[in-house]
This record gives structure tokens, sequence and C-alpha cells, in this order.
């Protein structure tokens, strides 16, 4: 198929990949240093400065998966309905993740006990690293291939999604996330919590890259069911741009250069995601059989409808990217522990810097 509907087709597979890019790289952070929080945090005044320091940007990356759904919803139903059954209990599972860190961020300076923090802390921790994980496990199983059906459904159950290669994928996002954050930490926060985050961003650095290649080849090799439309080799070298990309991020951070380290970390991210859509297209969810796979045309809604899409995209897709460079601008300063401790009695938002 060739024209206008192939066109917009395309730009359309292409715009929802760019969404799910800008959730992992923004998103991504946010779980990193909800991960690490506990890891580099001695106190309770480290743990509260990890929060505030994703403090004004949490709720608002979210978005960017609410924004990537729908438009999948809009744009391509067919795909929409099978990956959202077929990954139910997953998707579930990271929905539940992300309700209970949302809560950990409004609830945890509502009492003065230690004991009651230290669970919403743990309440971060798991609810950004269930979701870290879960989403590698599903990108991986997209690219890798499901038992689908003749009418486009999924025939296996949540286990099945548990392949060996979607483990690796999970463990794969799950560290890149946490050098993603571990970055961000080092620009946004300075002392002792900075330099324990630079730890943890020089060490996992290397590994996470590895992770992402590893998988990337396993992925290759287990290609059974056919490259997609642009071959192999284009996911493959996305894969090794962003396994080089964290690599070289570790060596930036110990060269002190935070900002450089945290911009490639970001592009790391969005390589690992190009990979993924450049290894899938045409299709949106490569089958195993005995289903045929879904594509850019057998999943799409009509043509009028991704038109009208297109013009609205056109107009608030920018403004909605001006908005979130001006609030990391805004925001963009070190946050620093306070010169003397405050007392006990002494309560605040976790949510403000």
């Amino acid at each position: 198929m060739t024209g206008p509907v192939a066109s917009l087709n395309t730009a359309w597979f292409a715009l929802i990949g760019m969404l799910w890019a800008g959730y992992f790289v923004l998103e991504g952070y946010d779980f990193g240093v909800g991960m690490l929080s506990l890891a580099v945090g001695r106190d309770d005044m480290d743990r509260r400065l990890a929060r505030n320091a994703i403090g004004p940007w949490w709720d608002g990356n979210e978005v960017w998966l609410i924004v990537a759904a729908g438009a999948t919803f809009a744009a391509f139903p067919v795909w929409y309905a099978a990956m959202f059954s077929g990954f139910y209990l997953a998707l579930f599972i990271v929905v539940a993740a992300l309700i209970v860190r949302g809560v950990s961020f409004e609830f945890r300076g509502k009492r003065d006990s230690a004991r009651w923090r230290a669970g919403w802390d743990w309440a971060l921790a798991v609810g950004s690293l269930l979701p870290a994980f879960l989403w590698g496990v599903v990108f991986t199983d997209l690219v890798h291939g499901l038992r689908m059906s003749p009418s486009g459904l999924y025939l296996g159950s949540f286990p099945g999604l548990l392949t060996p290669v979607a483990i690796v994928g999970g463990l794969a996002s799950l560290a890149m996330f946490v050098v993603h954050g571990a970055t961000f930490l080092s620009l946004k926060t300075a002392g002792p919590l900075a330099g324990r985050a630079r730890k943890v961003a020089i060490r996992l650095a290397v590994p996470s890259g590895a992770l992402v290649i590893g998988t990337a080849a396993w992925l290759s090799a287990a290609g059974s069911h056919g490259p997609g439309q642009l071959g192999g080799a284009v996911p493959t070298a996305l894969a090794a741009a962003c396994g080089l990309a964290f690599s070289v991020s570790g060596i930036l951070v110990r060269l002190g250069l935070d900002g450089f380290a945290f911009a490639l970390s970001a592009l790391g991210v969005l390589a690992a995601v190009a990979a993924v859509f450049t290894a899938m297209f045409p299709r949106v969810m490569v089958s195993s059989g005995p289903g045929p796979s879904l594509t850019i045309w057998n999943a799409a809604s009509a043509n009028l409808t991704l038109v009208v899409m297109t013009v609205v995209a056109a107009i608030f897709v920018p403004l909605v990217l001006g908005y979130q460079g001006w609030s990391f601008w805004v925001f963009r300063q070190r946050l620093t522990r306070p010169a003397a401790q405050p007392s006990p009695s002494w309560r605040t938002s976790a949510r403000r810097p």
C-alpha cells in the first residue's frame, strides 16, 4: 500500500513510538530515582531529597503513558485491543504499582513517624521497580512474537509472557532506568547523595548497555518470525548505539560532566525504544502463529480519523514539548541538604523541593 493513507499509518506508528520514547525517558529517571532512594539514601533527609528531586515532574511524566495509550487506541484500535487484553495482568500490575507509587508521594509526610515514612519509602521503591521490569518484558515480547489467533487475540497466559528472553529484556530495562535515575540524581542533587548516585552510575553503566545489546542479539538469533520491513541491521545498530551511550555516560559521570551524562543516558533510552519500533515495523504485534501478525495496515483506524488526529497532534504536541522544557528550566537548581537538620516535629510535603 502506498500514497497518503500509507504515509499516515506510518506517521502514526512513528508518533506512537515517539510518545513511548518520551514516556520512558521521563518516567525512566523517575523509576530510577524511586528505586535508588533506598539504596543511596543513608537517612530520612537523603530519601526526602531524592523524592524532591523528581517532585515537580513525576505526576506529569505519567501523562505521557496516558497519551501513548490513547493515541494507540485512536490510531490502531485493533493493536490496542490485542495488546491490552493479551498483557492484561502485566499491565494491571504496572497500573497498581504506579498507583501505590503516586500515593507514596502524597502520604509520606502525613505522619511524624519514622516507621510510617519507611513504609512509604519501600512503596516508592517497589512501585518503581515493578513497572521498570515489566515494561521491558512487554516490549521484548512484542518484538520476539506471541501466539496470536486468526482474529488477532493473544492465545497464551501471563506465564507465557515470561520467556527467558523477555526476562532478560526486563532486566535490561530495569538496569537502564537505574542508571538513568542515577545520572539524574547526580545532576539534580549535591553533596554525599550525589556522590553515591555517581558511584551507581559508574558501576552499572556498562552492564546496563551490555544487557540491552545482549537482548537485541538474543532476539536477532531467535528471530524465526522474520525481520521487519527495515530488516535486522537497523534495530541492531540502534541497540548498539544504546549500549554505547550508556557506557559513555558512565565515563562522563566519572569526569563530573553530569549534564552531558544525563543527556547521553536519555539518548540511550531513546535508541532502545527506536530499536523496538524499527524491529516491529510494519508490524505492531509480531505473531508466532497460528494467526498472522498485526500490522499498521490491518490494525489501523479509518483514514479520516488519522487525518483529524494529525491536525490535533500538530497543534498540541509542540505545546506539550515546550511546556516540558520550560518546567525543566524553572526547576533546574540542584538540591542540597539544609545546613541544620530540622526538628522531629517539622513536616513538609514530599513532593515539594
